[in-house]
């Protein structure tokens, strides 16, 4: 993998998935609170905290980590994708709150002080980068001593249904390239002690691991299908080549592999594992 290569073309993707997070974010808020949740607890942040959230998105979790800084307290959200932080800012905006400020910042090289804050948190950012390890020791440069980290990222596929149907279907349909071990990617962090490892590596202590529980949910299989092509670039460009009766098929295909966590009155309640680390500086 040429590293450079590979963020320019992250990079990209995020900047045209933007959009779609935005339209959905009211879901994925509601959905991924757990994780949220879980995250701003292992942070252990209180008033007069200053917080950073890396590789955040539209900016959940440093949104709910400000109401445990209060008074006092700042926050940080940071993105490395233009589009994503303007989003972050128009949610942060209506949201009235008034200590969170929004920045672009790339994960890998964090433009802040040494030790100018007192925790970081990331949803699902880490597992994604080129060189996590590069970006976990820069984490590792901004905390003060005695600083916390907390990231989420996701369990084995196996245990993920909502995204281990899809991309299996996608795999057998020769529609995605098989996942390389070591790459970025939704499960990069997932094997036995890779998480615990990076962060070793970069400095911290007091490694605790977890895995917490939830669930995607949406109206319809429908609906689920549209909300994937509305978050994902990805799935859009492996679906450009497809003739309408391919497109069929693999719905189906797909729709029997959901068809178990779709209740009698149509809705989908597809279960999720994140795996959350946690350590101190």
């Amino acid at each position: 993998m040429d590293p450079e290569a590979f963020r320019v073309q992250a990079r990209t993707s995020w900047e045209r998935a933007a959009a779609g997070w935005e339209a959905r974010g009211e879901l994925i808020r509601r959905c991924a609170l757990p994780v949220s949740a879980a995250l701003v607890e292992l942070a252990r942040p209180h008033p007069g905290q200053r917080i950073l959230e890396v590789a955040a998105g539209l900016g959940d979790t440093g949104l709910l980590a400000a109401e445990r800084v209060r008074p006092g307290g700042e926050v940080l959200i940071t993105d490395g994708a233009e589009a994503m932080v303007e989003a972050a800012r128009r949610r942060v905006a209506e949201s009235g709150a008034d200590d969170v400020e929004v920045r672009p910042m790339e994960a890998e090289w964090l433009d802040l002080p040494v030790a100018s804050v007192d925790a970081i948190v990331s949803r699902w950012g880490y597992m994604l980068l080129a060189d996590p390890e590069a970006a976990l020791r820069e984490a590792r440069r901004v905390l003060r001593p005695g600083g916390r980290i907390a990231l989420a990222a996701w369990a084995p596929l196996e245990q993920n249904p909502w995204i281990g149907v899809l991309q299996g279907e996608l795999l057998a349909r020769g529609l995605a390239p098989q996942p390389e071990p070591g790459a970025p990617g939704m499960f990069a962090l997932a094997p036995p002690g890779r998480v615990e490892g990076l962060l070793t590596d970069a400095g911290f202590e007091e490694i605790e691991v977890a895995d917490v529980d939830f669930a995607w949910e949406a109206e319809s299989l429908d609906a689920w299908w549209e909300h994937q092509l509305a978050v994902s670039v990805s799935l859009g460009q492996a679906l450009a080549g497809l003739s309408p009766a391919e497109h069929h098929r693999l719905r189906d295909a797909l729709d029997a592999g959901y068809a178990k966590y779709v209740a009698p009155g149509g809705t989908v309640r597809l279960p999720a594992r994140a795996r959350l680390a946690a350590a101190s500086a």
